[in-house]
């Protein structure tokens, strides 16, 4: 009863929360109203919450051919569900040795992951590694690859196990006659679930909202991604409304493109997955990254 707050602290930290809430829900709500907004409204009138007149311009632009959007939703879920699995798996193997201060080599195999966090060997020698030495131009692997290892994950996986996991349970766990591959599966991946699912959030999010790797790597246009997609949509709907005196014919309809209108479009498409996958590791977040927290 003594940790109690007063009905008037809780009704105040509500009102708060409440705020905060709504400050975040906002700018969607706002996002959306301008992408059914008609072009004229907001040129006279600008960004509103209520628009004069509402118009579906931007998805009849954005979906005129469905079966690309399509393709390129399947390419981005294909890439982010198989990149992350794969990416945290890779994090815990190479973080767990690390870990134990019984391994011999564990000072040497830090040294060459930490390192990559000072230097590197620039764009051109990375392309040329992706592109020449392991061929995987044109290919899915281009766009999992290259953020399969990130030595920030592989420090805070490596301290959540150091701090998590007591070093007497995997010497029990060796005395019973338990091995390594055992020990991590049985009683290593139970423990560290917060950590597993905070670096899978990490790594949901950045392989989901990664265009970068598709612009190097990828010309085929059925393996666009879809914030790539998004992005040459863009592109090529700014060229046409900045151009359209440059091209014959069509030229008033082409400067009355919704461009502003396709660009909130195009942000209520690509955030939509990330919206729905987010509650699910939210639950493991907050502990996986209270690292240096003290536990009785």
């Amino acid at each position: 009863m003594s940790n109690e707050i007063s009905r008037t602290s809780n009704a105040i930290l509500n009102v708060i929360f409440i705020l905060i809430c709504t400050a975040c829900v906002l700018p969607i709500v706002l996002v959306f109203m301008i992408s059914i907004t008609d072009y004229d409204s907001i040129v006279k009138h600008g960004y509103q919450f209520i628009p004069d007149h509402l118009s579906l311009e931007a998805y009849a632009y954005i979906f005129k051919d469905y079966g690309v959007i399509v393709k390129a939703y399947g390419i981005s879920i294909l890439v982010t569900v198989s990149g992350t699995l794969l990416s945290v798996l890779i994090t815990a193997l190479y973080a767990y040795p690390l870990s134990r201060t019984d391994f011999r080599y564990r000072n040497m195999f830090a040294f060459f992951i930490f390192f990559t966090m000072l230097f590197g060997g620039g764009l051109v020698p990375w392309y040329i590694v992706y592109t020449q030495i392991l061929d995987l131009k044109n290919t899915i692997w281009a766009l999992i690859f290259p953020m399969l290892l990130s030595p920030f994950n592989v420090l805070i996986m490596k301290t959540y196990f150091q701090m998590t996991v007591p070093t007497a349970l995997i010497e029990a766990a060796k005395i019973d006659g338990a091995g390594e591959i055992r020990i991590f599966c049985r009683i290593i991946f139970p423990l560290s679930l917060p950590v597993f699912a905070t670096i899978g959030l990490f790594n949901t999010l950045h392989y989901w909202n990664d265009w970068f790797h598709s612009m190097i790597f990828i010309t085929d246009t059925k393996l666009y991604s879809l914030q790539y997609l998004m992005y040459k949509m863009i592109s090529q709907a700014d060229y046409l409304s900045r151009n359209s005196a440059l091209i014959q014919g069509s030229a008033t309809e082409l400067a009355k493109l919704p461009g502003e209108t396709i660009r909130m479009a195009m942000a209520l498409i690509g955030i939509g997955p990330i919206v729905l996958a987010y509650p699910f590791f939210q639950r493991f977040f907050i502990k996986g990254l209270t690292l240096g927290s003290i536990k009785g």
